[in-house]
């Protein structure tokens, strides 16, 4: 009921002037990505509306997305998972490994490492629920002993070989003239954003990250979401590095750590749309989109190596700043309809004059 986005019953009884003032804050960075394209598309008209263009940034940024959609799911609890850009690491290393070392079939390599990736999901989840450890200490502790587990693995060397073709086209294959990757991310937003908006594990993990309190008292079990939101998290995580070693076709431990922030911007910058004041699918791919326009663009007109990381971290403060404003408006804003909550059915009202039943 405290909902940024306003119900179609509001905005019917608005003018369009209105209409137009209450709908910009949900949909203002669709329309700034859509402006950020088309400027440098007019200021870059050779190199930037190109298809090759096209096909470098969804090449480049689908692990990021990959990444973020990962960050998400675990950020929908109320929780933060940091494995996202130490386990890249080690799961890109190992799913080749696997292959050139101990002669695995291509797909078992991958199925072993997403499994892997689940199990250690499943280990951060329990030490934040049943060890009761803050998901930034946990996941940071785990990400940084997977990190050395990688390190350790490659012994700070290059691990590379003749992988199979069938490997090599997970990440390489085109569809339709586009990387097969960008596939990859919309089939599983679409997935992500059913389950969240459509079945009641997505409202479960909602409720949970509103008040986990509530959630309890109302039946959820808390913990084993939470534990799920951390295994999925975990399993597309290992996706991204398999994704990751079939473009490289090498693995070594100094790559993958360089996406956590922009996957941690991606996320924070999405929980500012479509769905303001929490972490959404469709907002979170948009954050993406609009960080790898910004970035391309400023490369292409000249911009220096530090850009990148700066453009990055100033996006976060900024992102994390406007989602903590998002957020209070929810809390303290002035209702749009009185629709009953979580709070509201575990704490009924008292009737004026009598008591409680």
């Amino acid at each position: 009921s405290n909902a940024l986005e306003p119900t179609p019953t509001e905005l019917r009884q608005l003018p369009l002037s209105a209409r137009l003032m209450r709908l910009l804050p949900i949909y203002g960075l669709v329309i700034l990505t859509a402006l950020l394209a088309l400027f440098f598309s007019l200021v870059l008209p050779a190199t930037f509306p190109t298809m090759l263009n096209a096909r470098s940034i969804i090449s480049d940024k689908s692990i990021i997305a990959i990444l973020s959609l990962a960050a998400m799911i675990p950020m929908v609890t109320g929780k933060i998972d940091l494995t996202i850009g130490y386990g890249i690491v080690l799961w890109h290393i190992l799913v080749i490994s696997l292959q050139e070392w101990f002669g695995v079939p291509w797909p078992a390599a991958i199925v072993v490492v997403l499994c892997l990736g689940g199990l250690v999901g499943l280990f951060n989840g329990l030490l934040v629920e049943l060890a009761q450890i803050d998901s930034f200490i946990a996941t940071l502790g785990t990400g940084t002993v997977l990190y050395a587990i990688a390190m350790w693995h490659s012994q700070g060397h290059q691990i590379m070989g003749a992988l199979p073709d069938g490997f090599i086209a997970v990440s390489n294959a085109r569809l339709l003239g586009l990387p097969i990757t960008g596939f990859y991310v919309l089939g599983l937003s679409f997935v992500l954003w059913f389950i969240l908006e459509y079945l009641p594990i997505g409202r479960y993990l909602y409720a949970i990250g509103a008040n986990p309190k509530a959630a309890a008292l109302n039946g959820i079990p808390v913990r084993r979401y939470t534990v799920l939101a951390f295994v999925a998290s975990g399993v597309l995580t290992a996706a991204a590095g398999v994704m990751l070693a079939s473009k490289l076709r090498v693995g070594q431990a100094s790559v993958g750590l360089e996406f956590l922030l922009p996957a941690l911007v991606g996320v924070f910058l999405g929980s500012t749309t479509i769905k303001p004041g929490r972490f959404n699918v469709w907002g979170t791919l948009i954050g993406v989109v609009i960080l790898a326009i910004g970035i391309s663009g400023i490369q292409q007109l000249g911009g220096e190596f530090w850009v990148e990381p700066f453009f990055n971290g100033a996006t976060l403060i900024l992102a994390i700043g406007i989602a903590g404003y998002t957020q209070r408006r929810r809390v303290s804003g002035p209702r749009i309809e009185q629709v009953p909550t979580i709070r509201d059915a575990v704490s009924p009202r008292r009737p004026q004059g009598g008591k409680t039943a």
